[in-house]
């Protein structure tokens, strides 16, 4: 009895039953320059069988013309073009990219090989056109004879990590951007030793353009390191918590010359933690709000200013008040003597608010006092005197004693005459001694009365007192002389403690 003889198979080489194994089984390869399967040398079945035990994309082109063999990993890759890729020519398989790869073929089956990084290239895959990176790496296949018979690649798809790392660029480039543009100073520190890793321009600004990069906070920025400002870094990177500041008070190194600085800062610290929620960097974001506290510091001292000023003025026409109604017989004559005086006040203070309170022009001050009492078609009043600046205190002191003497002027004196006169001047020696004279004439013969009034007493006693000099008046037949002596530093209200 004869048994059948079983054919043996000839694709047992494959050891393999995936789906590209029962591709290549049931596949024309007669139709192809390789022949049929029975023909295939028994390099070229070795290779097929050791691409198709391979988890990683690889193709085989065979040949002169690069006749396509490839894994399941591949096909995956190949997307639509799979199956029809099997057994085409590389060239016409890919031919969007015909080209590149006759270059792989020519090197390939010269002995050489190529390997490229996150190479891109433009593929037909699904029916359009599709930007895609990938690691590639060529060899060559000998056949039995050592020769070179076919090229074997590699192929790694990495479109998604590429694509991934460009988003993340590009979105750490916006945030740059934003950092860099910010209006705010931000900087970001690492680890314990609190390590500079990013500033911007602010913050470079704020620190005097100095170079911090890498460096840690204790030694990038000493003078912080006693003001407590590391120590509150130390405190956020153990305990987690943000720490806030407003207004803050910072001695900082100027640019020009390294000297300390005195600056306001608002500013967070902010951790930044881990997957594991550990701190590991912190975000320091803030304001240099250097004029708004100097400003607001400002603000309170002319508030101060001005109570201080409230109250003197109260307390100057408090005196008023009282002095002139010792003096008086009438209650309109009390009215019209306490008017004038606060008139002659309210002028010098309009002087001084001009100015901001910061001092008055002597010259400007004398004729503004005096204006109300030239007489009407001729200069009866001259001024004369070189440039000086008054203190508000010395300013206002001044200006009511030249109303009193204006006033006694009129009521008495040469401006009561149409033909008198009266001459203001004032000097400055070599020794910073500063003299005003009040000199009359052409009025009536002067008279010296016996009662001493409101005015003689603010020229004579008042006046010296809160100018730190003398005074005097020299009741001369032919016109009061009033002479006021003083120093420069006195009238400019330099080392004066005196209120008005």
């Amino acid at each position: 009895m004869q048994h059948a003889t079983i054919a043996p198979d000839p694709f047992e080489f494959l050891g393999s039953d995936g789906e590209v194994a029962t591709i290549i089984r049931r596949f024309d390869w007669s139709a192809t320059p390789l022949g049929p399967v029975e023909r295939w040398t028994p390099n070229l079945r070795a290779a097929t069988a050791l691409l198709l035990q391979s988890p990683v994309p690889i193709v085989m082109l065979w040949g002169e013309d690069g006749v396509m063999i490839y894994n399941d990993a591949y096909s995956g890759f190949a997307g639509y073009r799979h199956p029809a890729l099997f057994g085409s020519k590389v060239r016409e398989g890919w031919a969007e990219i015909a080209d590149f790869n006759d270059n792989v073929m020519k090197v390939g089956l010269s002995g050489g090989t190529l390997a490229y990084k996150d190479q891109e290239l433009t593929l037909h895959r699904r029916g359009v056109p599709e930007q895609v990176w990938m690691d590639l790496d060529y060899s060559p296949v000998p056949d039995e004879h050592g020769k070179p018979a076919g090229v074997i690649a590699i192929v790694v798809e990495t479109t998604e990590r590429v694509l991934a790392e460009r988003r993340n660029r590009e979105e750490s480039q916006r945030l740059k951007k934003l950092f860099e543009q910010a209006p705010t100073f931000m900087a970001m520190v690492s680890g314990r030793e609190h390590r500079f890793e990013m500033i911007n321009p602010e913050y470079r600004k704020l620190i005097g353009h100095r170079d911090v990069d890498g460096r840690p906070a204790a030694d990038a920025l000493p003078e912080v390191v006693d003001q407590g400002y590391v120590a509150l870094l130390d405190q956020v990177f153990e305990s987690g918590e943000a720490i806030r500041r407003i207004s803050e008070r910072i001695m900082l190194k100027r640019a020009e010359d390294g000297a300390l600085e005195e600056r306001f800062v608002d500013f967070v610290f902010q951790p930044i933690r881990d997957e594991n929620g550990g701190v590991t960097s912190i975000f320091i974001q803030g304001s240099d709000v250097t004029e708004r506290v100097r400003a607001e510091n400002h603000q309170r001292l002319l508030i101060n200013e001005l109570n201080h000023r409230v109250k003197n003025t109260l307390a100057s026409i408090q005196s008023i008040v009282s002095q002139t109604l010792r003096g008086v017989q009438t209650k309109e004559e009390a009215s019209t003597a306490i008017s004038n005086r606060i008139l002659a006040l309210s002028r010098a203070h309009n002087v001084l608010t001009d100015e901001n309170w910061d001092g008055a022009d002597l010259r400007k001050m004398v004729e503004n006092s005096l204006e109300a009492f030239q007489h009407e078609g001729r200069c009866a009043i001259t001024v004369s005197g070189p440039p000086l600046r008054l203190g508000p205190h010395a300013a206002l002191s001044i200006a009511l004693a030249l109303h009193e003497l204006a006033t006694n002027a009129v009521k008495y004196g040469a401006l009561s005459s149409p033909s008198g006169s009266v001459d203001v001047k004032w000097a400055v020696n070599r020794d910073a001694v500063f003299e005003l004279t009040w000199t009359e004439r052409g009025g009536p013969i002067v008279m010296r009365g016996e009662r001493l009034g409101f005015g003689s007493r603010l020229l004579l006693k008042v006046l010296p007192l809160e100018l730190r000099g003398t005074a005097d008046i020299d009741y001369d037949p032919q016109g009061v002389v009033f002479k006021l002596t003083s120093s420069v530093e006195a009238v400019s209200d330099r080392s004066s403690s005196s209120e008005v």
